[in-house]
């Protein structure tokens, strides 16, 4: 069996949700189909909640009725039968009227997550009543049934397992079926979020716990490419990256995949390919268990990035000084993206700022804090790139011009990332598409 995940611009036009059929028909090969919220929607949802918590109902109310004005029309171009027209616009109704409940309900985090989840609870249903027009037989899968988190938000693989397992089995007579991205239940059974990006984590967890063929993620690129084609206008897409190579490109900014879609596959050793809707017939990336080959593969940039340098020459040596600033980052959940030490002085990023006015209260008993913001990391990844002759050489002769703040070399040898202030991002991945790839 193989899960194809469709992301939002996948499916945010009537024409793509036909081509999406297109595609997922093409042969009779079992099939899980995940599919995103239509482009543009979890936005729109995100700031009705927004509006609603900060008490500005009749702006959540405008924001509600543009968006069903939007829903309206997208039925209309999908489907032409009277029935298919009825059911798609009762579909439409019945999502937009909760929004208007919702409006004379007191505001709470559990009511978000329910604001949140319509987006992609609409895209399948209307999908599915698309897929019953045309003939083609499918089953609608929830993912509220089977998709559940921990207290800790972490996915419930084997629950998971174990109730897919069962669904599939009590419908074995499908050969297709249509669930949605991104949305779950947590431990106390209310419906949650696999957070931004999340439904490519979902195909992923689908796939890890079906041990499917392959996961193919569907997006409007084909594949993961050398470096970021937005910035960048010589890129050329990334034909085989093994797990680690993209889940450090994942990590440090690659938008095509969300980070932690990687972990699922690459521990039940299910092939991930990234594919492009509008070209289905490119080659896409092919994500697996091996590289295949060495040195330099792609650039990722991670932004939004805060250095922290604590300096000190009376405690930086002593023992259990590392132990104690660590646990200041621990006890605020921070993680910690690069890190630097020298004899007097240790510099770390992390690329939240929520707690940072506590964590750098409880870091000054230990020295001097300097802070600097507007920071970005640039990852340079491939395999076995420490020991690929001369790719330090051509790193550092590509960005001679730009100021950096911290290099990390030799932690994994998939990655060299270095840090260096926003303003000089573009420049920078424009040099090393230059100095690396010869582009």
């Amino acid at each position: 069996m193989k899960v194809l995940k469709f992301g939002g611009t996948s499916v945010g036009k009537p024409e793509r949700m036909h081509h999406v059929a297109e595609l997922i028909t093409k042969d009779d090969q079992p099939k899980i189909v995940v599919l995103s919220a239509l482009s543009g929607t979890t936005n729109s949802l995100v700031t009705i909640s927004d509006l609603i918590a900060a008490g500005d109902r009749p702006a959540a109310k405008r924001k509600i009725d543009e968006l069903e004005l939007h829903y309206r029309n997208f039925v209309k171009d999908l489907v032409h039968t009277e029935s298919a027209l009825a059911k798609a616009n009762a579909i439409v109704t019945e999502h937009f009227e909760f929004l208007n409940i919702i409006l004379k309900i007191s505001f709470s985090e559990a009511l978000n997550k329910d604001i949140l989840a319509q987006g992609e609870l609409m895209s399948t249903k209307m999908f599915s009543v698309f897929l019953e027009e045309k003939g083609i037989d499918h089953l609608l899968l929830p993912a509220l049934e089977f998709m559940s988190i921990d207290a800790n938000s972490e996915p419930l693989i084997g629950s998971i397992k174990v109730k897919l397992t069962q669904l599939l089995q009590q419908n074995s007579n499908k050969k297709l079926f249509i669930t949605q991205g991104y949305i779950c239940r947590n431990i106390k059974g209310e419906v949650d979020n696999l957070k931004r990006g999340g439904s490519d984590y979902t195909a992923s967890l689908i796939a890890a716990a079906i041990g499917a063929q392959v996961c193919e993620i569907w997006t409007d690129i084909d594949g993961m490419h050398n470096n970021d084609p937005r910035i960048v206008n010589k890129t050329v897409p990334v034909e085989q990256l093994s797990f680690d190579e993209a889940a450090e490109l994942a990590y440090f900014g690659a938008k095509i995949l969300h980070p932690a879609c990687i972990w699922p596959a690459q521990l039940f050793n299910v092939p991930v390919k990234l594919l492009n809707t509008m070209q289905p017939d490119a080659k896409g990336t092919t994500i697996e268990e091996d590289a295949k080959s060495y040195g330099v593969k792609a650039v990722a940039a991670k932004d939004g990035i805060i250095a922290i340098k604590i300096k000190s020459s009376r405690m930086l040596l002593a023992y259990g000084f590392l132990r104690k600033v660590f646990e200041v980052f621990e006890k605020y959940r921070t993680a910690i993206d690069m890190i630097t030490t020298s004899e007097v002085a240790l510099s770390v990023t992390i690329d939240s700022d929520t707690n940072l006015d506590a964590i750098v209260k409880e870091l000054e008993p230990f020295g001097s804090v300097e802070v600097d913001k507007d920071q970005t990391i640039v990852s340079i990844v491939g395999n076995e790139i420490a020991q690929t002759p001369d790719v330090l050489k051509k790193v550092f002769n590509a960005i001679s011009a730009i100021p950096v703040r911290m290099v990390s070399y030799g932690g994994s040898k998939h990655n060299i990332s270095i840090l260096i202030p926003a303003a000089y991002k573009k420049e920078t991945l424009q040099m090393l598409n230059a100095g690396v790839f010869g582009l």
